[in-house]
């Protein structure tokens, strides 16, 4: 069925390709910081252990609602880990960082997602699509928040 919510299709493309990104980036992030919970150890064990229980928590729920916007749009979400190699910025760690490693890999990965919104983000606005928008301005704050409070734990 034809879609008709007053985006263009070349637009609704070029948004759901720009979310793809970020679903990619959303995604890596959510399992680097969760094998991160798993695998930190040290001094910072409890407080690191359940930081990053909670960061990816919330990474968990954005990368359904960054799927559901590629949907709502028209297009498939990826979904496999191939494809979001493909995609994403953020390298995957080797081995098992130290915890400052560890912080510092979190910090980058949340830094770039952010400059993966913000890739997009213009995308949207100049289409006209507040959903998308509003959504990539919600991940802005959380991302910058998440490495503000990474960064001010490596001070």
């Amino acid at each position: 069925m034809k879609i008709d919510i007053g985006i263009s299709g070349e637009q609704r493309e070029a948004i759901a390709r720009g979310l793809e990104k970020v679903l990619a980036d959303t995604y890596t992030l959510y399992l680097v910081t969760h094998n991160f919970h798993w695998n930190v150890t040290g001094p910072m064990f409890q407080t690191l252990h359940l930081l990053f229980q909670t960061q990816y928590n919330e990474l968990w729920l954005a990368v359904d609602d960054v799927a559901e916007r590629i949907r709502t749009l028209g297009y498939p979400a990826p979904g496999t880990y191939s494809q979001f190699a493909r995609l994403t910025s953020i390298p995957e760690p080797e081995g098992v960082p130290k915890d400052v490693m560890m912080l510092k890999a979190l910090v980058e990965g949340h830094e770039a997602v952010c400059r993966t919104v913000r890739a997009v983000l213009p995308v949207a606005q100049e289409a006209r699509d507040e959903s998308t928008a509003n959504l990539l301005a919600d991940r802005l704050v959380a991302h910058e928040k998440t490495a503000w409070m990474l960064r001010s734990l490596l001070a």
